[in-house]
């Protein structure tokens, strides 16, 4: 039975998509369980550690706004990644600061002007039942809790840190014009013609409307092959830009599948991916190429 004194948030509209994420499920891909987690994962941790959490707590992930809940006691919270109107009792807030909500105090996210998602941090974490040791919803495979829906409660748990003396984070807004994400070749690209390869570091792609959480399709120069038949399944990762018989590469965000049949060009690093994930559909994207430095 739940105490009563359990400080609670009661969830009045989810926009588009919200959902419960967490670091995610790290070290199961081998039973076929894919890592999922915040998609922005630098803006995932800066929410939770503005209100003094561990940078794993649970927190609500926020796609194109429209997220609206209301406090049912005395709580702290703050809301990063895109830069949109955030309003507590339809007064103006800035995104990336500490706020604080009295009982019943209305918290509301308006459509980003720039980037596509907002983390939702509450001082003391989200207190989600976990699956497989996370609370985070994995769209693809249906683990985790379910996507956040108009009249949902969640349970709040208690702080275990001091709260930071800081009121605000200086962070940049994502962009919306071009993005430059830094790439490693391979693990496949000798499947691909030396024009393909270079096309690749040089040719912009653009990010389409087919995105979600599990990767975004991008549209650019055609990235030819230079040997045919079938690529055996095999594992992939966060970040990797597979390409299926059409040429144009999907890069993979946090839900995407644990294998795949499609050869993988380059892969995208992992601080560049979550800077991906804030990309709405026409961005421009631009790859360079790089080396490992060990």
């Amino acid at each position: 039975m739940r105490r009563v004194d359990v400080r609670q948030v009661e969830v009045l509209s989810p926009g588009i998509l919200a959902t419960v994420q967490d670091l995610g499920r790290p070290g199961l891909a081998g039973l076929g369980v894919g890592w999922s987690g915040a998609a922005d994962r630098a803006a995932f941790r800066l929410a939770n550690r503005l209100v003094g959490n561990a940078e794993d707590a649970a927190a609500v992930e926020v796609t194109f706004g429209g997220l609206a809940v209301r406090a049912r006691h005395h709580l702290v919270v703050a809301v990063t990644g895109a830069e949109c109107p955030v309003t507590v009792d339809g007064r103006p807030e800035p995104v990336n600061s500490v706020l604080r909500l009295r009982p019943g105090a209305e918290l509301r996210l308006g459509p980003p002007t720039r980037g596509l998602r907002n983390y939702v941090a509450v001082r003391g974490g989200l207190d989600v039942p976990a699956v497989l040791g996370s609370s985070s919803t994995d769209v693809l495979a249906g683990i985790g809790p379910g996507a956040l829906a108009t009249g949902d409660v969640l349970a709040v748990g208690e702080p275990r840190r001091p709260l930071p003396p800081v009121d605000l984070a200086p962070v940049a807004p994502p962009r919306d014009d071009e993005l430059v994400l830094r790439v490693w070749l391979g693990p496949r690209d000798d499947w691909f013609t030396p024009e393909a390869v270079a096309a690749l570091g040089r040719e912009p792609f653009q990010v389409t409307s087919e995105s979600d959480r599990v990767g975004m399709r991008l549209a650019g120069p055609v990235l030819e092959r230079r040997r045919d038949g079938e690529l055996p399944s095999e594992g992939t990762v966060r970040g990797a830009l597979q390409v299926p018989p059409s040429g144009q590469p999907t890069l993979f965000l946090a839900d995407h599948p644990v294998t795949g049949g499609y050869p993988v060009i380059a892969v995208v690093l992992a601080e560049d991916v979550d800077r991906a994930a804030q990309a709405r559909p026409g961005t421009r994207l631009r790859f360079r190429v790089t080396q490992p430095t060990w």
